[in-house]
């Protein structure tokens, strides 16, 4: 993914600033060429407003995904501490050192999964995501042992919930990667950079401000998707709430 994407406020003042440029150059070359034609004006003001209604649902529709994505990180991050808040409980069902041993695991590998929800280092989540692949190696080992031991009912129940946590950590970092695509931007730049020329060459005299409320509608609606599609950009995003109660719960006597 782009950084530029990651960076919601940049993509506004580019969006902004570049729309707001090829509108005036839609103006000028309307003054180069030839002012429009008052029976020209009707044409022009149809495809102008089919060109926009089109930049409005492509808008629209890229909205509506990235909120869905961003619901189902929510979700996904409630799953996940109720799995490992499942599988704490369930370490009982093991033997003494063997509960002991998984409930040690189990804590550590629940501040990586809060700390991979609030960093926003590139280098430190890499030593995170590490960190989490080595500490679920350790947990699998851990109830591996304990069933090859012990292969009962209730063994198995321990088992099947440590299987859980690791394949919620896998659930989560695949909607953490389904963004956007690329080309979808790429699209609406292209139609919106189509609409603000238009509006430029439509106009019958210059007016600055006239020219930049196109344009600045524009670009804070791609603030706002790229805010809510981003996971780790800007000021919209999903807090490991329940992670942290789960945490806390685990510190409680």
């Amino acid at each position: 993914m782009s950084p530029l994407l990651d960076n919601p406020f940049g993509l506004f003042v580019l969006a902004l600033a570049g729309l707001w440029l090829i509108a005036l150059g839609g103006y000028y070359c309307q003054q180069i060429w030839r002012p429009l034609r008052r029976e020209e004006q009707d044409e022009f003001k149809s495809v102008l407003g089919a060109s926009l209604t089109l930049l409005g649902l492509i808008v629209g529709f890229s909205f509506a995904m990235s909120v869905n994505r961003y619901d189902m990180r929510k979700s996904l991050e409630e799953s996940e501490a109720n799995a490992i808040a499942t599988e704490f409980a369930r370490a009982d069902l093991l033997s003494l050192p063997a509960a002991t041993a998984l409930k040690d695991k189990l804590k550590p590998y629940l501040d990586r999964r809060i700390a991979f929800y609030e960093t926003q280092d590139q280098a430190a989540l890499a030593r995170i995501e590490q960190e989490t692949a080595k500490l679920q190696a350790d947990i699998w080992s851990i109830v591996r042992d304990a069933a090859a031991a012990q292969p009962t009912p209730i063994v198995a129940l321990a088992v099947a919930g440590a299987n859980d946590a690791i394949n919620a950590q896998g659930y989560v970092l695949a909607a953490w990667r389904n963004r956007i695509p690329v080309a979808a931007w790429g699209l609406m730049a292209i139609i919106a950079s189509a609409c603000s020329g238009l509006l430029g060459f439509g106009g019958q005299r210059f007016n600055a401000f006239l020219l930049l409320v196109v344009p600045a509608t524009i670009s804070i609606s791609f603030l706002l998707i790229a805010e809510i599609d981003s996971p780790r950009g800007g000021f919209i995003r999903v807090l490991p709430i329940n992670l942290i109660t789960v945490a806390e719960s685990f510190k409680a006597p």
